[in-house]
Protein backbone atom coordinates (compact mmCIF):
# COMPACT_ATOMS: atom_id res chain seq x y z
CA UNK A 1 0.00 0.00 0.00
CA UNK A 2 1.34 3.50 -1.03
CA UNK A 3 2.41 5.30 2.07
CA UNK A 4 0.55 8.84 1.91
CA UNK A 5 2.63 12.03 2.30
CA UNK A 6 2.74 13.22 5.52
CA UNK A 7 1.24 16.84 6.30
CA UNK A 8 2.10 19.21 9.38
CA UNK A 9 1.07 22.88 10.12
CA UNK A 10 0.73 25.05 12.57
CA UNK A 11 -2.89 26.76 13.00
CA UNK A 12 -3.72 29.89 15.26
CA UNK A 13 -6.74 30.00 17.84
CA UNK A 14 -7.79 33.80 17.69
CA UNK A 15 -10.69 35.49 19.35
CA UNK A 16 -11.53 37.92 22.11
CA UNK A 17 -11.31 37.21 25.79
CA UNK A 18 -13.82 34.47 26.77
CA UNK A 19 -14.75 33.34 23.31
CA UNK A 20 -13.76 29.96 23.84
CA UNK A 21 -10.55 29.11 22.77
CA UNK A 22 -8.96 27.03 25.07
CA UNK A 23 -12.24 25.32 25.44
CA UNK A 24 -11.96 24.03 21.47
CA UNK A 25 -8.28 23.12 21.40
CA UNK A 26 -8.94 21.07 24.70
CA UNK A 27 -12.15 19.20 23.04
CA UNK A 28 -9.54 18.87 20.26
CA UNK A 29 -6.75 17.66 21.70
CA UNK A 30 -8.94 15.21 23.78
CA UNK A 31 -7.40 16.59 27.01
CA UNK A 32 -6.65 19.57 29.13
CA UNK A 33 -3.89 21.41 27.78
CA UNK A 34 -5.49 24.87 28.89
CA UNK A 35 -6.73 26.62 31.65
CA UNK A 36 -10.32 27.83 31.22
CA UNK A 37 -12.46 29.73 33.51
CA UNK A 38 -15.88 31.85 33.50
CA UNK A 39 -13.84 34.87 33.17
CA UNK A 40 -12.42 36.70 30.37
CA UNK A 41 -8.76 36.85 29.81
CA UNK A 42 -7.63 33.65 31.70
CA UNK A 43 -4.91 32.38 28.81
CA UNK A 44 -2.03 34.35 28.75
CA UNK A 45 0.54 32.40 26.90
CA UNK A 46 0.71 30.72 23.72
CA UNK A 47 -0.63 28.04 24.73
CA UNK A 48 0.71 25.16 22.01
CA UNK A 49 -1.63 21.41 21.31
CA UNK A 50 -0.25 19.22 19.68
CA UNK A 51 -2.20 16.64 17.19
CA UNK A 52 -0.53 13.77 15.98
CA UNK A 53 -1.81 10.90 13.62
CA UNK A 54 -0.34 8.28 11.03
CA UNK A 55 0.01 11.08 8.17
CA UNK A 56 -0.27 14.25 9.56
CA UNK A 57 0.45 16.16 12.64
CA UNK A 58 -1.20 19.66 13.62
CA UNK A 59 0.11 22.24 16.37
CA UNK A 60 -2.53 24.43 17.88
CA UNK A 61 -1.54 27.88 19.03
CA UNK A 62 -4.26 28.71 21.58
CA UNK A 63 -3.32 32.97 22.08
CA UNK A 64 -4.88 34.81 24.66
CA UNK A 65 -7.96 37.01 24.20
CA UNK A 66 -7.51 40.47 22.28
CA UNK A 67 -8.40 43.35 23.71
CA UNK A 68 -7.63 46.89 23.76
CA UNK A 69 -4.66 46.91 25.80
CA UNK A 70 -4.43 50.33 28.05
CA UNK A 71 -1.34 48.35 30.08
CA UNK A 72 2.54 46.94 29.68
CA UNK A 73 1.06 43.34 30.73
CA UNK A 74 -2.43 43.79 28.05
CA UNK A 75 -0.03 44.78 25.53
CA UNK A 76 2.07 42.25 25.70
CA UNK A 77 -0.85 40.06 25.73
CA UNK A 78 -2.20 41.10 22.57
CA UNK A 79 0.90 41.32 20.60
CA UNK A 80 1.41 37.94 21.58
CA UNK A 81 -1.86 36.80 20.25
CA UNK A 82 -1.72 39.04 17.02
CA UNK A 83 1.71 37.88 15.82
CA UNK A 84 0.90 34.32 15.87
CA UNK A 85 -1.79 35.12 12.56
CA UNK A 86 1.08 35.75 9.97
CA UNK A 87 3.40 33.24 11.67
CA UNK A 88 0.34 30.49 11.17
CA UNK A 89 -0.26 28.39 8.24
CA UNK A 90 -4.04 28.84 9.19
CA UNK A 91 -5.98 31.13 11.33
CA UNK A 92 -9.43 29.85 13.41
CA UNK A 93 -10.99 32.95 14.50
CA UNK A 94 -13.81 32.92 16.76
CA UNK A 95 -16.74 34.79 18.17
CA UNK A 96 -19.89 34.22 19.46
CA UNK A 97 -23.29 34.81 18.35
CA UNK A 98 -24.11 37.81 20.89
CA UNK A 99 -20.60 39.22 19.74
CA UNK A 100 -18.28 42.23 20.66
CA UNK A 101 -18.47 44.07 17.84
CA UNK A 102 -15.17 46.42 18.42
CA UNK A 103 -13.08 43.73 19.55
CA UNK A 104 -14.04 41.67 16.21
CA UNK A 105 -13.79 44.39 13.99
CA UNK A 106 -10.13 45.04 15.46
CA UNK A 107 -9.02 41.30 14.84
CA UNK A 108 -10.60 41.33 11.56
CA UNK A 109 -8.86 44.53 10.18
CA UNK A 110 -5.59 42.69 11.54
CA UNK A 111 -6.74 39.70 9.71
CA UNK A 112 -7.22 41.97 6.37
CA UNK A 113 -3.36 42.70 6.56
CA UNK A 114 -2.24 38.74 6.26
CA UNK A 115 -2.71 36.21 3.72
CA UNK A 116 -2.70 33.16 5.56
CA UNK A 117 -6.28 31.33 5.25
CA UNK A 118 -9.17 31.91 7.92
CA UNK A 119 -11.76 29.92 9.19
CA UNK A 120 -14.63 31.35 11.04
CA UNK A 121 -15.81 29.92 13.84
CA UNK A 122 -19.11 31.17 15.46
CA UNK A 123 -19.29 29.46 18.99
CA UNK A 124 -21.80 28.90 21.62
CA UNK A 125 -24.31 27.99 19.63
CA UNK A 126 -25.84 25.95 22.11
CA UNK A 127 -26.57 29.60 24.10
CA UNK A 128 -28.82 30.75 21.31
CA UNK A 129 -32.67 30.48 21.98
CA UNK A 130 -33.29 31.03 18.53
CA UNK A 131 -31.53 29.07 15.98
CA UNK A 132 -33.40 31.08 13.34
CA UNK A 133 -30.75 33.40 14.09
CA UNK A 134 -27.69 31.44 13.18
CA UNK A 135 -28.16 31.53 9.21
CA UNK A 136 -28.61 35.37 9.30
CA UNK A 137 -25.38 35.81 11.10
CA UNK A 138 -23.13 33.76 8.98
CA UNK A 139 -24.50 35.80 6.24
CA UNK A 140 -23.53 38.62 7.58
CA UNK A 141 -20.22 37.63 8.52
CA UNK A 142 -19.82 35.77 4.61
CA UNK A 143 -18.36 38.68 2.92
CA UNK A 144 -16.42 40.30 5.67
CA UNK A 145 -13.61 38.52 4.41
CA UNK A 146 -13.07 35.15 2.04
CA UNK A 147 -13.34 32.70 4.96
CA UNK A 148 -12.34 29.15 3.78
CA UNK A 149 -15.39 28.25 5.51
CA UNK A 150 -17.39 28.77 8.53
CA UNK A 151 -18.64 27.03 10.91
CA UNK A 152 -20.99 26.63 14.17
CA UNK A 153 -19.63 24.88 16.94
CA UNK A 154 -20.33 24.53 20.81
CA UNK A 155 -16.63 24.41 22.11
CA UNK A 156 -17.87 23.07 25.10
CA UNK A 157 -19.84 20.57 24.14
CA UNK A 158 -17.90 19.28 21.72
CA UNK A 159 -20.71 20.27 18.67
CA UNK A 160 -18.75 20.67 14.87
CA UNK A 161 -15.40 20.06 16.45
CA UNK A 162 -14.79 16.91 13.64
CA UNK A 163 -15.98 19.72 11.18
CA UNK A 164 -13.18 22.21 12.26
CA UNK A 165 -10.91 19.48 12.04
CA UNK A 166 -11.72 18.39 8.77
CA UNK A 167 -11.43 22.36 7.36
CA UNK A 168 -7.67 22.64 8.80
CA UNK A 169 -6.95 18.95 7.21
CA UNK A 170 -7.87 20.81 3.85
CA UNK A 171 -5.32 23.29 4.30
CA UNK A 172 -2.27 21.17 5.26
CA UNK A 173 0.73 21.51 3.42
CA UNK A 174 3.23 18.56 3.03
CA UNK A 175 5.62 19.19 5.59
CA UNK A 176 7.80 17.61 8.67
CA UNK A 177 6.88 16.00 11.91
CA UNK A 178 7.81 18.80 14.14
CA UNK A 179 7.56 17.05 17.66
CA UNK A 180 7.43 13.48 18.58
CA UNK A 181 3.88 11.32 18.01
CA UNK A 182 2.84 11.29 22.01
CA UNK A 183 3.64 15.12 22.97
CA UNK A 184 0.98 16.93 23.23
CA UNK A 185 1.95 20.09 24.42
CA UNK A 186 5.61 21.76 24.15
CA UNK A 187 5.41 23.60 27.90
CA UNK A 188 7.26 22.19 30.37
CA UNK A 189 5.58 20.34 33.58
CA UNK A 190 6.52 23.61 35.54
CA UNK A 191 4.44 25.98 33.63
CA UNK A 192 1.53 23.62 33.60
CA UNK A 193 1.62 23.19 37.33
CA UNK A 194 1.82 27.25 37.75
CA UNK A 195 -1.35 27.30 35.50
CA UNK A 196 -3.79 24.69 36.88
CA UNK A 197 -2.63 26.66 40.48
CA UNK A 198 -4.02 30.04 38.62
CA UNK A 199 -7.14 28.10 37.34
CA UNK A 200 -8.12 26.86 40.65
CA UNK A 201 -7.46 30.80 42.12
CA UNK A 202 -9.64 31.99 38.93
CA UNK A 203 -12.60 29.78 39.84
CA UNK A 204 -12.24 30.70 43.67
CA UNK A 205 -11.96 33.78 44.35
CA UNK A 206 -14.05 36.93 43.60
CA UNK A 207 -14.11 40.14 41.04
CA UNK A 208 -10.32 41.38 39.66
CA UNK A 209 -8.33 39.69 42.40
CA UNK A 210 -7.23 36.58 39.97
CA UNK A 211 -6.08 39.38 37.15
CA UNK A 212 -3.29 40.37 39.69
CA UNK A 213 -1.95 36.92 40.15
CA UNK A 214 0.82 35.48 38.98
CA UNK A 215 2.28 31.86 39.94
CA UNK A 216 6.21 31.11 40.16
CA UNK A 217 6.82 27.40 40.61
CA UNK A 218 10.05 27.63 42.73
CA UNK A 219 11.05 24.32 43.36
CA UNK A 220 9.90 21.00 41.51
CA UNK A 221 11.70 18.08 42.56
CA UNK A 222 11.12 14.50 41.82
CA UNK A 223 11.36 11.81 43.93
CA UNK A 224 10.80 8.94 42.03
CA UNK A 225 11.55 6.35 44.64
CA UNK A 226 8.96 7.61 46.68
CA UNK A 227 6.82 8.17 43.35
CA UNK A 228 6.59 12.03 44.49
CA UNK A 229 7.18 15.12 43.00
CA UNK A 230 7.56 17.91 45.56
CA UNK A 231 6.51 21.42 44.23
CA UNK A 232 6.33 25.04 45.60
CA UNK A 233 4.88 27.53 44.30
CA UNK A 234 4.66 31.61 44.92
CA UNK A 235 1.46 33.52 44.45
CA UNK A 236 2.16 36.54 43.77
CA UNK A 237 0.05 39.60 43.99
CA UNK A 238 0.01 43.46 43.77
CA UNK A 239 -1.07 44.60 47.07
CA UNK A 240 -1.09 43.50 50.32
CA UNK A 241 -5.03 43.35 50.44
CA UNK A 242 -4.88 40.95 47.53
CA UNK A 243 -2.24 38.72 50.02
CA UNK A 244 -5.20 38.67 52.72
CA UNK A 245 -7.94 37.61 50.41
CA UNK A 246 -6.11 34.71 48.48
CA UNK A 247 -4.96 33.41 51.96
CA UNK A 248 -8.28 33.81 53.84
CA UNK A 249 -9.63 33.88 57.38
CA UNK A 250 -7.43 31.00 59.10
CA UNK A 251 -5.28 30.43 55.99
CA UNK A 252 -8.94 28.75 54.63
CA UNK A 253 -8.68 29.90 50.68
CA UNK A 254 -4.66 29.07 50.43
CA UNK A 255 -6.18 25.82 51.54
CA UNK A 256 -8.34 24.63 49.44
CA UNK A 257 -6.78 26.20 46.22
CA UNK A 258 -4.01 23.85 47.14
CA UNK A 259 -6.22 20.90 47.91
CA UNK A 260 -8.09 21.64 44.38
CA UNK A 261 -4.64 21.96 42.47
CA UNK A 262 -3.12 19.74 44.11
CA UNK A 263 -5.48 17.01 43.10
CA UNK A 264 -5.95 17.96 39.29
CA UNK A 265 -1.79 18.65 39.27
CA UNK A 266 -1.56 14.46 40.56
CA UNK A 267 -3.89 13.13 37.69
CA UNK A 268 -1.54 15.71 35.22
CA UNK A 269 1.82 13.72 36.10
CA UNK A 270 0.23 10.71 37.51
CA UNK A 271 2.12 10.32 41.00
CA UNK A 272 1.71 11.91 44.19
CA UNK A 273 2.36 15.42 45.11
CA UNK A 274 3.35 17.55 47.13
CA UNK A 275 1.97 21.21 47.16
CA UNK A 276 3.53 24.06 48.86
CA UNK A 277 1.94 27.54 48.56
CA UNK A 278 2.85 30.92 49.82
CA UNK A 279 1.86 34.50 48.31
CA UNK A 280 4.05 36.71 48.13
CA UNK A 281 3.30 41.01 47.23
CA UNK A 282 5.05 42.07 44.11
CA UNK A 283 3.83 46.32 43.86
CA UNK A 284 2.24 46.38 40.72
CA UNK A 285 4.14 43.86 39.05
CA UNK A 286 1.98 43.68 36.03
CA UNK A 287 3.42 47.61 35.15
CA UNK A 288 6.75 46.18 35.68
CA UNK A 289 9.04 45.06 32.87
CA UNK A 290 11.77 42.85 34.82
CA UNK A 291 8.44 41.18 36.90
CA UNK A 292 6.67 40.45 33.70
CA UNK A 293 9.98 38.45 32.22
CA UNK A 294 10.51 36.79 35.36
CA UNK A 295 6.97 35.71 35.29
CA UNK A 296 7.21 34.47 31.89
CA UNK A 297 4.97 36.77 29.82
CA UNK A 298 5.41 38.98 26.65
CA UNK A 299 7.35 42.12 27.05
CA UNK A 300 7.10 45.08 24.56
CA UNK A 301 10.96 46.09 23.42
Amino acid sequence: MEQKEFKSGYIAIVGAPNAGKSTLLNQILGQKISITAPKPQTTRNRITGILTRADRQIIFVDTPGILKARDEFNRGLVETALSSLSESDAVLFMIEPNEDRSINEFILENLKRISTPVILLINKIDTLTNKGLLLPLIQRWQNRLDFRAIIPVSALQGDGAALVLAEVDKLLQPGPQFYPEDYVTDQPERFFVAELIREKIFHLVREEIPYAVAVLVEKFTELPEKNLIEIEAAINVERDSQKGIIIGKAGAMLKEIGKQARLEIETLLGCHIYLGLFVRVQKNWRKDPRALEEFGYPVNR
